[in-house]
């Protein structure tokens, strides 16, 4: 399972795979709201992180420092001015490994759910923001997003395949993006979510 949804098909560095350990260092709200506003919208200093967010940079200051002790933040000296410390996050991409699902130590299964609810609450919010704003967007992107749901009936080998090659696809028009310099290009934001269900 990869978070947000990332997949390695660029250079391995670019991915950090989550164990026990370092996700017990992200696994908190604030934490992983930073590490992801670092990730979309590039390096940036614990105040300039703070007014983003609505929290104090005490709070910001402090997080920060709690992802670079565990690997997932680092410094960006390049963007210093002064005093200030600017930071900038260490991989493009976590990796999640669905065996910690499962693991004995319920300090870790703990970690996990947290973990998976602030993804979950981070796409409902993203969501939100998106259908709040897309006013301040233009008629050819509106009429180019898209929040559908689909419902199919699969084996777990069959919903193992789908979601590969949905993030096979996804990959494809990552490449091309990366191929070419396109003035009206904007980041976009892809959600995905497959998961069994009862009908009883």
């Amino acid at each position: 399972m990869t978070e947000q949804p990332e997949r390695p098909q660029k250079p391995q560095e670019q991915y950090r795979t989550l164990d026990a350990r370092s996700l017990r260092g992200l696994a908190h709200p604030l934490r992983m709201q930073l590490l992801s506003a670092l990730r979309q919208r590039g390096p940036a200093t614990a105040s300039q992180l703070a007014e983003r967010l609505g929290e104090s940079s005490g709070a910001t200051s402090y997080h920060l420092r709690q992802l670079a002790a565990h690997g997932f933040v680092e410094d960006a000296p390049e963007h210093g001015k002064g005093r200030e410390r600017w930071w900038k996050a260490a991989a493009q991409g976590l990796i999640f490994d669905d065996a910690m699902l499962k693991d004995s130590d319920p300090a870790v299964r703990g970690a996990v759910d947290t973990f998976l609810h602030e993804i979950a609450t981070t796409h409902s919010r993203e969501l939100s923001t998106w259908l709040g704003t897309r006013d301040d967007w233009s008629r050819e992107w509106t009429s180019a997003s898209d929040m559908s749901d689909m419902t199919l009936r699969l084996t777990p080998g069959l919903t193992a395949e789908l979601i590969k090659e949905m993030h096979d696809l996804v990959d494809t028009y990552r490449a091309r993006a990366a191929s070419a310099e396109i003035p009206e290009a904007e980041q976009v934001r892809i959600h995905t979510h497959v998961f069994p269900f009862t009908t009883n």
